[in-house]
């Protein structure tokens, strides 16, 4: 999530690598991206914010949990100027919990108070209702096309957690609602955080500077444990427990290749300057994670991702206990290949990134407050939606057996969840079974 990114659409004829690629994002980067370059400690953070302006920005957080609750230190940290003046969860007691524990850690940036606290599935109407300028929005992905379509129509800046959406029919409603966001003079600024790591931007700078030379081919690996989950209570319904084990039901989550997957792939469409694949293939499965209280979803997926270029992106993911991990990006280039993470290459030109690493989750939001203060919107909307496409489409692929095309995914009307959410039943669960689960129809 950068303003650095070299945005095209996709029919773009820039290629990785290609020299028209480098200059996009070369030009982009010195046009857009010094100020973030700059960002090189804690001390410039706290300087710089808040430079532009004294006005104070209202800030509102929907969704308390733990990424919610971090987004929000992150954005008071960026900017001094910040309040959170407003909080909502759809579970009282998490949104209670949310105050409690914000109003400790923030100081005087906390400003809560009982009128601006809102719980229950109408908290969303309610929090855009208030005087916020910005939300943040970290519920699960499920719920996250409708929140930013209304947000944006009630005239907020949002900060976007990823995915943004879990179908490509929620895709296509984040994709509108940037759009209006634009004409709005209203900035976007995505949960895809590595697109603000100073490392990692150093190191994509690299490679579009060449020092790979062309980029040949990619492979993706997020090979890590496994996560959390809820024991029900008995007054639980099943739509509680499926909302608050949102991981494990793809029409909240996605499945992990798209919830959590995004990151890696994103960087995938980045070295592609934000073209998407055309099409790809793939498997996956539940090996290990086959109990009811999973849900649906896999706990594996192994997916390749071809270009029209000819380049192509071998992609991995597993959450399985005690096994091999690693997460990393292996960019293979014909003079060199690059791992992005560790922010090194090796070939013909050697070079590892030396300079400050402040968080990348602050830095969003430093940019996301700056914008604000210049009046200049920042839209991350092109590709927090195509690498959330790019992530459904490996879903599908491994879902069904099937070949995926980028055009399939656009035109498709899949809509995963109830048009209606209220306490009470939930969607049936029903576990993908590839050659038998259709996304095309016959």
């Amino acid at each position: 999530m950068d303003q650095a990114k070299a945005s095209t659409d996709s029919t773009s004829k820039e290629t990785p690598g290609s020299e028209a690629g480098r200059r996009s994002f070369l030009k982009t980067t010195l046009a857009t991206g010094s100020a973030a370059a700059a960002l090189s400690s804690s001390a410039f953070l706290a300087r710089s914010a808040h430079a532009a302006g004294s006005d104070i920005i209202k800030v509102g957080l929907i969704g308390c949990g733990g990424r919610g609750s971090g987004a929000a230190k992150d954005a008071m940290t960026a900017d001094p100027g910040c309040r959170l003046t407003a909080i909502a969860d759809v579970f009282y007691e998490r949104m209670n919990d949310g105050k409690n524990n914000l109003s400790k850690t923030l100081g005087d940036q906390y400003a809560v108070t009982d009128d601006q606290s809102f719980s229950g599935w109408e908290c969303l109407d309610q929090i855009l209702a208030t005087d916020i300028n910005v939300v943040l929005l970290a519920t699960p992905p499920g719920f996250r096309p409708a929140q930013m379509e209304a947000a944006v129509k009630a005239g907020k800046h949002v900060f976007c957690e990823k995915p943004v959406a879990v179908d490509p029919v929620g895709v296509r409603r984040v994709m509108a609602a940037s759009e209006m966001a634009k004409e709005k003079g209203l900035s976007v600024v995505s949960g895809l955080c590595w697109r603000y790591d100073l490392g990692v931007k150093a190191t994509m700078e690299q490679i579009f500077s060449g020092a790979i030379g062309e980029i040949v081919n990619i492979q993706e690996n997020y090979l890590t444990g496994t996560l959390w989950s809820r024991v029900p209570k008995p007054e639980w319904t099943p739509m509680h427990n499926q909302v608050l084990n949102w991981l494990y039901y793809r029409w909240l989550s996605g499945d992990h290749i798209v919830e959590q997957f995004i990151h890696s792939l994103d960087k995938a469409m980045w070295l592609h300057n934000d073209v998407p694949p055309v099409k790809c293939y793939g498997t996956g499965g539940r090996q290990v994670r086959t109990d009811p209280k999973f849900g649906d979803v896999y706990d594996h997926f192994a997916v390749v991702y071809e270009w029209e270029d000819g380049t192509r992106c071998f992609a991995q993911t597993r959450q399985m206990s005690e096994c091999f991990s690693e997460t990393e990006d292996f960019v293979f280039g014909t003079k060199g290949t690059a791992k992005i993470l560790a922010n090194s290459i090796k070939g013909e030109t050697n070079w590892q990134y030396e300079g400050k690493k402040p968080s990348m989750y602050e830095l969003e939001h430093v940019a996301l407050m700056n914008s604000i203060r210049r009046g200049e919107a920042l839209n991350n909307g092109d590709y927090m939606s195509k690498s959330t496409l790019m992530a459904i489409m490996g879903r599908e692929a491994a879902y069904s057996g099937e070949v995926i095309t980028w055009k399939d995914l656009m035109e498709s009307d899949m809509k995963l969840g109830p048009d209606r959410i209220a306490w009470g039943e939930a969607p049936e669960v029903v576990v993908p079974m590839p050659g038998r689960y259709r996304f095309k129809e016959e």
